[in-house]
């Protein structure tokens, strides 16, 4: 029986053939983006003025269905930042997600910072369609990849001047890290069952390479939890449904980085 994330894999399939025919590389290639430097993913979850909070843009998903079908990405990403996000994430999947390149490519226009692609990715196709439209990191997941894909994948993007942040769920994809030079994100939500723990990243931070900067992902709701996992290790913490299911997002955002820093202030 197919799970919702061989589903969407099988999906994305497709879509990929579809835009290659559509939007050729040599047509990627001319972006007003693509020559561009990207900004640092790394050396902005590193900012002591800011949070480590990766602010996720997303309408809807599997797990949760319609979070915010609306919204103006424009406003939330720029609230986003303006409340001390590190960085932004963008949704570009339509068909699960509800979002779009050019989300991603308004965000790229509104703002100064790292952004985050995320959607799945399965062809090299994509991390060029990343730059083209002024991602500065890709997200791979390791569950969908094979290791030679994932080192192939991050060469590819590191040539193309993207960081890589590299999604792991469980102890057995550990050995698919390809250097300690990608960011390694601990996603807490089984993409599978769509179940959700905060405790997976509690348990694997400690296999991970000591030097490899360490982002935790999905579930994220509390000051308490981010400070007691940023003690554990963890650099980043990427957070959206928590801040899509409000009405403002990004007071959401600002009240939750207020959070944080009254406890390190105690």
């Amino acid at each position: 029986m197919m799970t919702i994330l061989d589903q969407i894999v099988k999906h994305k399939q497709k879509e990929v053939e579809e835009r290659k025919s559509l939007y050729p590389v040599k047509l990627l290639e001319r972006s007003i983006f693509f020559d561009s430097k990207a900004l640092s993913l790394k050396k902005y979850l590193l900012r002591k003025d800011l949070s480590g909070i990766i602010a996720e843009f997303k309408r809807r998903s599997p797990s949760r269905g319609v979070i915010n079908e609306y919204a103006d990405i424009e406003s939330i990403t720029l609230g986003y930042m303006q409340a001390g996000a590190s960085a932004l994430s963008v949704l570009t999947d339509n068909h699960y997600f509800g979002g779009s390149n050019d989300d991603l490519i308004k965000t790229r226009k509104f703002n100064f910072c790292p952004i985050l692609r995320k959607d799945f990715i399965i062809d090299p196709y994509q991390i060029i369609e990343a730059k083209s439209i002024g991602a500065d990191a890709i997200l791979l997941i390791a569950a969908i990849l094979s290791k030679h894909e994932i080192s192939e994948f991050t060469a590819i993007a590191e040539a193309l001047g993207l960081e890589v942040l590299l999604e792991l769920h469980d102890e057995e994809e550990i050995y698919k890290i390809p250097s300690e030079e990608v960011l390694i994100g601990i996603n807490n939500r089984n993409l599978k069952h769509m179940t959700t723990d905060i405790q997976t990243s509690f348990q694997l931070i400690h296999l991970l390479p000591k030097e490899a900067l360490k982002v935790t992902e999905s579930g994220l709701n509390s000051a308490e939890t981010i400070c007691k996992l940023k003690e554990a290790g963890y650099n980043g913490f990427l957070i959206g449904e928590h801040f899509m299911q409000h009405a403002r997002p990004h007071l959401a955002c600002r009240k939750l980085i207020s959070g944080i820093k009254k406890i390190a202030e105690c």
